[in-house]
């Protein structure tokens, strides 16, 4: 397995509200850990809570938990770092209204566990890219409603309203997947400052052309910022590189 992650401010913003995460070595009881946050409320408080949850959930997971599936220790540690940053935000006034997206993902044999909060995203590239996680936000609820038509100029306008966030309320719910993997898949975790700014089919063109993993998270950060880099970037190239599947 090889990675790369790339985190940039963008052309806008004086301060990165993003943070990342990635690892291909052992963390605890995880083969490897990958993740992306996108912070929220406030030039303080964002930047406070992106860093916040990724580095309480490195800590959680550094702890062996040999009893627990993958899902269940990924669902244990989002719940346990979700009510810490929101006890967190209510003894702290400058941090109200704080939270962060989180997109997760972990590789074991040759299946993908992902849990995700918010609008950051992965990807899988195979024959196509498709985005395996859902986004939680307003627009798309109502694309699913039959109320907004995705890509409209209402959705446009509206697509960062997140209606789900790490510390934004007591609890919060992780969606989890999981996918088997095959030989030549990519993964993709990006915050919102990469899908707002590039579209699928140049994301695709783009991880295609790159060979080095390295040279792909950068080429797919400078066209965001082509793009205009309103917001800041993160992104996290996977290569599995699987084999052979396994039974």
């Amino acid at each position: 397995m090889i990675a790369s992650a790339l985190t940039d401010v963008g052309r806008r913003r004086s301060m990165n509200q993003d943070y990342i995460f990635s690892s291909t070595e052992p963390i605890g009881s995880l083969d490897n850990l990958f993740i992306v946050a996108d912070g929220m409320g406030g030039h303080n408080a964002g930047d406070f809570a992106s860093r916040f949850v990724v580095e309480k959930l490195v800590v959680h997971f550094q702890k062996e938990y040999p009893e627990k599936d993958i899902h269940g220790i990924l669902k244990e540690g989002i719940r346990n770092v979700n009510r810490a940053l929101f006890d967190e935000a209510n003894r702290d006034v400058s941090l109200f209204g704080t939270g962060s997206t989180l997109v997760l993902a972990t590789i074991k044999g040759n299946v993908l566990y992902v849990a995700n909060i918010g609008d950051s995203r992965l990807y899988l590239l195979r024959d196509e890219l498709i985005q395996i996680t859902k986004d939680h936000s307003y627009v798309e609820e109502m694309v699913a409603l039959g109320k907004i038509r995705r890509g409209s100029r209402d959705y446009m306008e509206k697509k960062n309203i997140i209606t789900r966030a790490v510390g934004a309320e007591r609890d919060v719910e992780a969606d989890l997947f999981a996918t088997k993997l095959k030989p030549k898949d990519t993964i993709l975790l990006c915050s919102d400052g990469l899908s707002n700014m590039v579209d699928e089919l140049e994301m695709e063109y783009i991880i295609r052309s790159e060979e080095d993993p390295g040279q792909k998270a950068k080429s797919l950060v400078d066209a965001a910022n082509r793009s205009g880099g309103v917001d800041n970037i993160s992104v996290i190239i996977i290569e599995p590189q699987i084999r052979e599947v396994s039974l």
